[in-house]
């Protein structure tokens, strides 16, 4: 990532709700998880795609799955990163 992205900014898209998979992680409290869209970019998706396929994503919610990916292979905490929606 370069130096003038705030990831702590970019990490705040990424929320928890348990009524949403279970509570995994997921963009803005929608019904896309993180794992969708780093499972799309695997698969040769580019922004630009899930961009057009997906028009309320914006391409700061893919750079903070990355952010949220990158995360949890460093074993950096991120949970006080993620924001817990409660259900109801």
């Amino acid at each position: 990532m370069t130096p003038n992205v705030d990831e702590a900014a970019l990490l705040r898209r990424i929320t928890s709700n348990p009524d949403i998979f279970g509570g995994k992680p997921i963009i803005r409290n929608r019904r896309m998880a993180v794992e969708h869209v780093l499972g799309m970019l695997v698969a040769g998706d580019t922004f630009e795609t899930l961009l057009e396929d997906y028009p309320w994503l914006e391409r700061d919610d893919i750079r903070a799955c990355l952010a949220y990916a990158r995360r949890s292979i460093d074993h950096v905490p991120i949970e006080s990163s993620a924001t817990t929606v409660s259900g109801g």
